[in-house]
């Protein structure tokens, strides 16, 4: 369990509030709307109206005794900036913050932000790989090169084991699990043998993955 203060009930402030929760952590949500606040006090641990540029609202709160402090300012940069740069000022032990831009990102990170995120940009990106090729069901992205992917397994291994098809060695690519009619079966021993109608949960290389969802 960790200990967040987050600073933004927006939507993606909300979601993430909430998802927070749901992991069994305890938040701390700030917004200077009283409505905001108002509608998100029953879902999270405690929350405050407030204004998060202000030092001494800041300081009272007690940032250095959190394990996380996220920025979730999505309608005002300015205040996103100032808050990133307070919150380092008073102790903040790690600071998540939201971008919309890339310009953004990087005067958050200047201003002491340790992680950024992009949650419109992310999801896009997810999106367009998810919907954008015909053999590619699921996409999350771990690096500009490596992801995990979701794809049907090809017709041409069907019958045979993962140590028959040399999966890591000739595709250079790593068998996560596999999943059949909604079931999970993670970490697949190298004898599995691949079945019709399952898909296959990958980590590699985009180029190393695209070139396994063209077989036949």
């Amino acid at each position: 369990m960790k200990s967040v203060l987050l600073i933004g009930l927006g939507r993606f402030g909300r979601h993430m509030a909430a998802k927070l929760i749901e992991e069994g952590n305890e938040v701390l949500a700030i917004d200077s709307d009283e409505g905001r606040v108002n509608d998100a006090i029953d879902m999270v641990t405690d929350a405050q109206i407030g204004d998060a540029t202000n030092e001494h609202f800041v300081e009272s709160l007690g940032v250095g005794n959190f394990d996380l402090c996220v920025v979730a300012i999505g309608d005002n940069f300015q205040s996103s900036l100032e808050t990133t740069a307070l919150l380092k000022d008073m102790g903040a032990r790690f600071v998540l913050a939201r971008a919309n831009r890339d310009v953004h990102a990087k005067f958050l990170l200047r201003n002491g932000a340790d992680r950024i995120v992009y949650p419109e940009k992310e999801m896009a990106q997810r999106l367009a790989v998810k919907y954008g090729n015909d053999n590619i069901f699921d996409y999350i992205e771990l690096t500009d090169e490596y992801a995990i992917y979701e794809i049907p397994a090809p017709e041409s291994w069907i019958g045979s084991s993962i140590i028959e098809k040399d999966i890591r060695k000739k595709y250079n690519i790593s068998i996560l699990a596999t999943k059949a009619q909604g079931k999970m079966n993670p970490l697949p021993h190298a004898d599995y043998v691949f079945n019709h109608n399952e898909t296959l949960i990958i980590m590699g290389h985009y180029r190393d993955v695209r070139a396994v969802t063209k077989l036949k």
